[in-house]
C-alpha cells in the first residue's frame, strides 16, 4: 500500500492525509476516528498502533498474535453501522470484509472505548450474530 493510495478505512482520502495522521501520532478526536485508523492499522501492518490504543485493562502484548492476524488477512471493506458518542465511554457498531487465509472470516462488531487522559482507546468488543 503505497502513501498516495486511498485508505482502506473506506474514506476515499489518501491514506498520507488520512489513518497515517493518526499512526504518526495523531490523536483521534473521537472513537469512531480511532476505530478506523485501527482497522487501517491492521490492514498496513502498523502493528505498534494496535498496542498502543488497546487499554491497558485488555492488551495482550504479544505483538506477534497482531502480526500473524495482519499478515494471514485480506481487509477488503470497513462499514460503519452506528456510533454512539460520549464524554468517556463509546461505542462503534461496524461489519469488516475478511479473508484470513483465503478463507471469508468476516464479521460485525460492536467495540466499547473509553477516554482517559484526553485519548480514546479500545477495550473489547462484542461479536453480532444478526448482521
Amino acid at each position: 500500500m503505497g502513501l498516495n493510495d486511498k485508505c482502506p478505512c473506506g474514506s476515499k482520502i489518501k491514506y498520507k492525509k488520512c489513518c497515517k495522521t493518526y499512526h504518526d501520532g495523531r490523536v483521534a478526536k473521537n472513537a469512531l476516528l480511532l476505530m478506523r485508523s485501527r482497522y487501517c492499522a491492521y490492514a498496513t501492518k502498523e502493528y505498534k498502533y494496535i498496542l498502543t490504543t488497546t487499554h491497558k485493562s485488555t492488551r495482550d502484548d504479544n505483538m506477534e498474535n497482531i502480526k500473524l492476524f495482519s499478515n494471514n488477512t485480506k481487509f477488503h471493506n470497513l462499514n460503519i453501522i452506528d456510533f454512539i458518542d460520549g464524554e468517556t465511554e463509546a461505542f462503534v457498531t461496524f461489519h469488516v470484509t475478511i479473508f484470513t487465509d483465503n478463507k471469508d472470516t468476516s464479521f460485525s462488531e460492536k467495540s466499547r472505548f473509553i477516554k482517559e487522559e484526553n485519548r480514546w482507546y479500545y477495550v473489547d468488543g462484542k461479536i453480532l450474530d444478526n448482521f
